[in-house]
């Protein structure tokens, strides 16, 4: 799955805007290339803790408890960049009541999956405790990211550096494994017909996490960390829909879950709705100047990046033979690997996943043409 995150993140950011633009901009903000190695061993380790949280307590249950890491991405944002800072008691309320919502949600569903859950209880609460960690090193990886937009940078830029300290981090995990590099590399070859689909899944996940970084850079952590965790509403609909989950437990157990995962949207809902005050921009801009004093760029040219304004230069930079190269390369990983799969037998609803990738395709053409439209993707 990472190798297809990797792929996805050097692949996409070529497509959108081509390696001269990349390398510019991290030229121009060299800071953030340990930034973005650190954020992607953190994200490296998340994402394995909730493979492992689905596998024990499924992926409608595990959904909604890694997305606490919003709590912990406000926490940070208020206390390191002074999001909300000058915000009205109105805001506020509307922060710490969807957090609250967010919390009593997770609450229900842990201990509805603890009842629920097919295995032993002590499988459960692995799983539970799995997510929850994953939920809270999301969270943290949000610091980093913050870090990089207050500077100017270019999401494209900074992921592309992101996936570096992804694999890393993957492949010291992969020493820690009971055999060490060289069983795992059994196993990947033992694989190989499934091979193809991590690597679309790690693909498709880089799409979602792409908006999700310009979210973080026009919207600040403690606003687009709960936007984004509406996607626990798509997991839930994918497991009980499609993949049949929580189809065994009493009747009245899939709807206390789907209430609970409206109660955590709504909170989020209900945070996203903080208006930013005059008083919270200016703490923003007060933000970006210290983050200019500590690494000595410039205020004016840093703030209209920060907004998304790109130089005409910039915006006309061509694309190098070695894009269409780098493009090249990544289909062919694709299509080899395409060469071995096999579909796997899974017990699948096929109306509802059709209906569920229509919409889905149709949201994701909406939104990129949105973002194209008022950002470029700058």
């Amino acid at each position: 799955m990472v190798l297809g995150v990797f792929l996805a993140r050097w692949t996409l950011p070529v497509m959108v805007k081509g390696t001269t633009s990349v390398m510019r901009d991290l030229r121009q903000r060299p800071h953030l290339i340990l930034w973005a190695v650190l954020a992607g061993a953190l994200w490296a380790v998340a994402n394995t803790l909730t493979i492992s949280a689905i596998r024990d307590v499924g992926l409608s249950i595990a959904f909604p408890l890694w997305n606490t890491n919003s709590l912990i991405g406000i926490f940070w944002g208020w206390l390191l960049f002074h999001e909300l800072d000058g915000a009205s008691a109105r805001d506020w309320t509307r922060v710490l009541g969807g957090a609250s919502a967010i919390v009593a949600g997770s609450v229900l569903l842990s201990i509805l999956s603890v009842h629920a859950a097919a295995g032993p209880r002590g499988i459960a609460v692995r799983g539970i405790a799995a997510a929850l960690a994953a939920g809270l090193l999301w969270g943290t990886m949000y610091v980093p990211y913050r870090k990089a937009y207050l500077s100017g940078s270019n999401p494209l830029s900074f992921v592309t550096i992101f996936t570096f300290g992804e694999v890393g981090a993957m492949l010291f995990l992969g020493t820690l494994l009971p055999g060490g590099l060289h069983a795992l590399g059994g196993q990947l070859h033992a694989l190989r017909p499934s091979v193809l689909w991590l690597l679309l899944g790690g693909f498709c996940w880089v799409i979602g996490d792409l908006f999700q970084q310009y979210a973080t850079k026009y919207a600040g952590i403690s606003r687009a960390i709960p936007l984004s965790n509406t996607n626990q509403l798509w997991g839930f609909v994918w497991g009980v829909l499609v993949f049949g989950e929580l189809s065994h437990v009493p009747g009245s157990v899939p709807w206390l879950a789907l209430a609970a995962s409206a109660l955590m949207i709504a909170g989020a809902i209900l945070i996203a709705g903080a208006t930013v005050s005059a008083a919270e921009s200016a703490a923003c801009v007060r933000a970006v100047g210290r983050e200019c004093a500590r690494y000595n760029m410039d205020l004016d040219q840093t703030l209209r990046a920060q907004s998304g304004v790109e130089s005409d230069s910039a915006a006309r930079e061509p694309r190098r033979w070695w894009d269409f190269a780098i493009m090249a390369a990544a289909v062919g990983v694709f299509i080899w690997f395409a060469r071995f799969a096999r579909v796997p037998h899974l017990a699948m609803r096929i109306p509802f996943a059709i209906a569920l990738i229509v919409i889905l395709l149709a949201i994701l053409a909406a939104c990129g043409w949105l973002l194209w439209k008022r950002t470029r993707f700058a």
